[in-house]
């Protein structure tokens, strides 16, 4: 039935391929379809050197941002000495329009779980700390009593189906801070600090969770583990591109037809995502550009709908694969406050520890508050050009040294727009409200009266029957007039 649908034909479900088709909460169900086989397969059958080597082989990149590749990360953590070690679960989702790990831990936690168990027994840990957003009550709760059941069915606890490995898990809950997704910061803010990063190294796998030896993985990265353990790395490594394996979960967001979460293999065009599995965009319009790797990411324009998406490819265009944020933007978009947008919200979830971040990121946003509003000079472009590259470089962690992405890829890509609002005083697309004017054509208007009594500042003026008039100095240029004229009387200029 699903193949019948062209949003889901296009998908090749592997993450996502319990989620609708089981009770989340039934651990019966989840069994029914080889729940928890690959966690008795690796304890049973294979030694956690030979889980990592599985992994490696397999090409198992994190689905969390930069892409590292996980069995490297997990056997950094197996190599360290010392009984004491952690496993951590990084469900802070902070990417606006973001929600792949929500739904995982919603609709599939036992798939969690169950690849925390296995990266467990591969590290030689035998505790497990799911760090989860507070806005997510219904993930909290289908986890809650996923690891009820998990424990009371022997799969979590001590001497986990008679092997003598012993492994549990607790839920923990952020308060909902964006950086807190980078490592260090995510360590702090479980062992009840201020949630800031800290220099590396030391790294997490030799010092991490109150100073033990401690492996991060992102849910995505964790949902995977199972699928792998049970089909072979070889199975696994077959799907995607040669540096870039599997599927990958994209938040498709924006100007696009069909929105939703949208599994596909590594090295799927943009086209194909957006036209064939989106369905296009509304109402026939042209496609801009798509912000890929959320408010950290870059605009990828249309000359590069059908590059591959995979790690290597996206990066030398200047975007992130990130956690899979895509958000389709169509002709009616103003890249240069799309720009604007993004980086003021990395700036308010900047936590200030370095001033590259908490200076640089501050001074762009105002500059592009300049240009958006009709006050851009000449040389604000080098000037933004030149903070970009220093906050890029400069940075203590991946927010700050990310969070020019937007800046720098709208400036190589659509520098013709950033002109336009400096020395024509115009915005192409005519949404800053700074540098456009709404004006009444006169033989087009019927003095119906709409457009004035949707004016909250009373800028429009006319009697019955006579063409209306909008007053230049009064009008804060909000668009309700435009909205609600039903004959096309409203231009925008």
């Amino acid at each position: 039935m699903e193949k019948e649908i062209a949003f889901y034909a296009g998908q090749q479900r592997i993450v996502f391929l319990h989620n609708g088709k089981m009770d989340p909460v039934r651990i019966e169900e989840y069994i029914a379809r080889d729940g928890y086989a690959a966690l008795a397969k690796a304890i049973s059958t294979m030694t956690p050197q030979g889980v990592v080597k599985e992994i490696k082989d397999s090409g198992l990149r994190g689905r969390g941002g930069a892409g590292f590749p996980t069995g490297m990360k997990w056997d950094f953590c197996l190599r360290e000495e010392g009984g004491e070690k952690y496993l951590i679960c990084n469900a802070d989702e902070g990417d606006p329009g973001a929600f792949m790990d929500r739904s995982l831990l919603e609709g599939s936690p036992h798939v969690i779980l169950e690849g925390m168990a296995i990266a467990g027994y591969a590290i030689g840990a035998n505790r497990g700390i799911i760090y989860v957003r507070a806005e997510y009550p219904l993930a909290v709760s289908n986890c809650t009593k996923a690891l009820e059941q998990a424990a009371e069915a022997g799969f979590l606890g001590e001497n986990i189906l008679g092997t003598g490995f012993d492994f549990t898990i607790e839920i923990r809950k952020g308060a909902g801070a964006f950086v807190c997704g980078e490592e260090t910061a995510l360590i702090a803010s479980l062992e009840g600090k201020r949630g800031m990063p800290r220099s590396r190294p030391p790294f997490p796998a030799k010092s991490g969770y109150k100073g033990k030896p401690t492996t991060i993985n992102n849910v995505e990265t964790l949902a995977n583990v199972p699928a792998i353990l049970l089909n072979g790395a070889q199975w696994y490594s077959s799907i995607g591109t040669e540096g870039s394996k599997g599927t990958k979960i994209f938040a498709l967001a924006g100007k696009v037809n069909n929105n939703g979460l949208v599994e596909v293999p590594m090295g799927t065009t943009l086209r194909k995502i957006v036209f064939d599995i989106g369905g296009g965009i509304p109402g026939d319009k042209k496609f801009k550009a798509a912000q890929m790797g959320g408010p950290s990411g870059g605009c990828v324009p249309e000359e590069y709908l059908d590059i591959a998406i995979d790690y290597e490819s996206v990066k030398e265009i200047g975007a992130i694969m990130g956690s899979g944020g895509l958000i389709v933007m169509d002709e009616s978009t103003c890249m240069v406050d799309v720009a604007r947008y993004f980086l003021e919200f990395t700036q308010e979830e900047s936590c200030g520890k370095c001033v590259p971040c908490r200076v640089g990121t501050r001074q762009m946003v105002d500059i592009l508050n300049r240009i958006t509003e009709g006050k851009g000079e000449a040389a604000d472009i080098s000037r933004l050009e030149e903070l970009a590259k220093t906050v890029k470089t400069g940075s203590l962690c991946g927010l700050g040294q990310t969070a020019p992405n937007p800046v720098l890829t709208t400036l190589r890509f659509f520098r013709d727009e950033y002109e336009a609002h400096i020395h024509q005083k115009t915005c192409p697309a005519k949404v800053c409200k700074g540098l456009i004017r709404y004006d009444i054509i006169e033989e087009k208007c019927k003095a119906c009266g709409l457009c004035k009594k949707a004016c909250p500042v009373n800028a429009i003026s006319g009697e019955r029957k006579v063409p209306h008039v909008i007053s230049q100095e009064i009008c804060i240029t909000c668009g309700n007039c435009y909205d609600v004229c039903p004959f096309d009387a409203i231009t925008i200029s």
